[in-house]
């Protein structure tokens, strides 16, 4: 018994009218949809596949690519809401892309990964994919048979809103390094017998030299022989003397505070300075048993 082979909806090769359909849904995506930068993860150490955890992650590269905004009547998933730990933000989105195109723009993956990040420009904002329907294609299931070896016409992605963990993105475009320079975390170095000039964005050091520095870090900014406000430090800083390894320039430093004040998206990642400050107002560490009368 078998079906009639002049009416086989489910080839095993791939037919001309499969490859018409890919090229439709190409060609509508590139007319309705929009450019979005895909970013993979890379990481610095070892990734723990038990627990899922990738502590030293990092987004060095950016490749644009058309994408169609499947949520179209805005954004999904649990919204915006008050719970014990504050105000969180568990947006969510879903966008389509075309498998062909995903393998022509985005090199060395064969699709895209849990884990990565995309960035939006018409939103300025940065999401993280959660989940990526690689098996189905969303008009039909398998169209005209395409679909063996997850040979499906498009992903689709199920996104939610990046939360930002003071994790490297460097990717050497200007439109997203300079929107998540701000989301750092930055140390305040009070500055002293300060000789040349630091240089905005130049990697900062202490020690003799480079190859045995201490600690290390990025100047965010400047405020000649007063200040500097640095982020992504590496090391340890103490009360003695930093190097810019582009400048040259040098200074005497005192850490005068790690905790300068945010006003982003991101504002959280700094809330463990105000819990420490506000249980100092309770706790009274001078006695012997804060816990108790005595």
């Amino acid at each position: 018994m078998s079906i009639n082979q002049y009416f086989n909806n489910f080839p095993r090769e791939t037919t001309s009218e499969q490859l018409l359909i890919e090229s439709l849904i190409e060609e509508a995506i590139k007319i309705y949809g929009m450019d979005i930068y895909y970013m993979p993860r890379t990481t610095r150490s070892k990734v723990d596949y038990i627990y899922g955890e990738d502590q030293l992650k990092q987004y060095v590269s950016a490749y644009p690519v058309e994408m169609y905004l499947e949520s179209i009547t805005g954004m999904e998933g649990e919204g915006d809401f008050i719970s014990k730990f504050g105000l969180e933000i568990r947006d969510e989105v879903k966008f389509l892309v075309v498998r062909k195109r995903f393998l022509k723009e985005v090199p060395n993956l064969i699709r895209p990964r849990e884990g990565d990040l995309l960035y939006i420009p018409l939103i300025q904002n940065f999401f993280e994919i959660s989940f990526v329907e690689h098996e189905n294609d969303q008009a039909m299931f398998y169209t005209l048979g395409k679909g063996r070896s997850g040979n499906v016409f498009v992903y689709a992605f199920k996104l939610k809103q990046f939360v930002f963990s003071n994790e490297i993105i460097r990717t050497g475009l200007d439109e997203i390094d300079l929107q998540i320079r701000e989301s750092y975390p930055k140390t305040r170095l009070s500055i002293i017998d300060q000789i040349g000039t630091f240089i905005k964005d130049e990697v900062i050091y202490q020690g003799d030299t480079w190859s045995t520095r201490t600690g290390e870090a990025v100047v965010h900014s400047v405020s000649a022989n007063t200040y500097i406000d640095v982020y992504r430090v590496i090391g340890q800083f103490s009360n003695t003397s930093i190097t810019g390894n582009t400048s040259n320039a040098t200074a005497n430093v005192t850490i005068e505070s790690d905790s300068v004040h945010l006003d982003n998206a991101f504002e959280d990642i700094v809330d463990n300075n105000r819990i420490e400050t506000e249980s100092d107002l309770i706790l009274d560490f001078n006695i012997n048993n804060p816990f108790g009368e005595s």
